[in-house]
């Protein structure tokens, strides 16, 4: 419901992506996720009163979700027009609506989203009554148990060879370090020379713990309660070995990928 509520908020329309608010409406309709009254008072400014009011514990962070929306896609289109990317792969995709949107502009490209088994068959469902394209491609898997290699390999339209764009966004801080490590060693085994992997991240504090600023052991604890909690961070200064210990290059101070948006880094690696 963010987007959503973001596309409320005045000013947001310059830095949302064209047309993912009405598609993430759409998406969540059609899925059963929401109804329309859910959706009207999501768009409402009461509900935009009320993330804003949340900014006190993570400042700037509702509007992070508006840019981070925007980085990936810049990013996307880019290694597709100028790049020559043929594959997309949206790790743990969620509801966002960016395969869905692209896939008739780029008919050239295979675009495919792995997602929790439970989570894909609602958007599979709402992506079939919004108009399925034929190169995109909903794959059920859970990534904290399953190798993302495997659950690849045994689709028939995935190349391996493929100039890719893997996306892992506002993911990889809910898996546990070991995840992380194998989740981006996988990816530079199934992805061609020259490709790309974007994703997002949480710097450590002092203390160890993914560092949300003021109010980190609340928010942490907010988060431990309901189920999901931030496993995992790394200081920036540190990603660089972290990316070539595991097959990448990192390539965020030429990608423009150096800097944050509320308390989440994005960063930008190479093949």
């Amino acid at each position: 419901m963010d987007i959503v509520t973001l596309g409320a908020k005045p000013g947001m329309d310059e830095v949302l992506p064209p047309g993912i608010v009405d598609a993430t409406e759409k998406l969540l309709l059609e899925s059963g996720v929401a109804n329309e009254i859910q959706l009207r008072w999501s768009r409402s400014r009461g509900m935009v009163s009320v993330y804003e009011a949340f900014d006190w514990m993570l400042p700037g962070q509702f509007e992070a979700f508006g840019h981070r929306k925007a980085f990936f896609e810049r990013h996307v289109r880019n290694e597709i027009g100028a790049g020559g990317a043929t594959q997309v792969l949206v790790l743990g995709a969620g509801y966002d609506t960016m395969g869905w949107r692209l896939a008739p502009e780029f008919s050239n490209v295979t675009f495919f989203e792995v997602d929790h088994p439970a989570a894909a068959r609602l958007k599979a469902k709402g992506i079939k009554a919004m108009g399925q394209y034929d190169n995109l491609w909903l794959i059920p898997a859970d990534l904290g148990k399953q190798n993302s290699l495997d659950v690849l390999k045994s689709n028939a339209l995935w190349d391996q060879r493929a100039r890719t764009v893997i996306v892992a966004e506002g993911l990889v801080m809910y898996l546990p370090h070991e995840a992380v490590q194998n989740l981006f060693c996988q990816c530079a085994e199934i992805a061609g020379f020259d490709s790309r992997i974007v994703f997002s991240y949480l710097s450590t504090g002092t203390d160890g713990r993914p560092d949300a600023g003021l109010w980190t052991g609340l928010l942490l604890l907010i988060l431990q309660i309901s189920g999901e909690p931030w496993l995992w961070s790394i200081r920036p200064e540190e990603l660089g070995p972290f990316l070539k210990d595991t097959g990448w290059t990192n390539a965020s101070e030429a990608a423009d990928a150096a800097y944050k948006h509320g308390v989440e880094f994005y960063g930008v690696a190479t093949k």
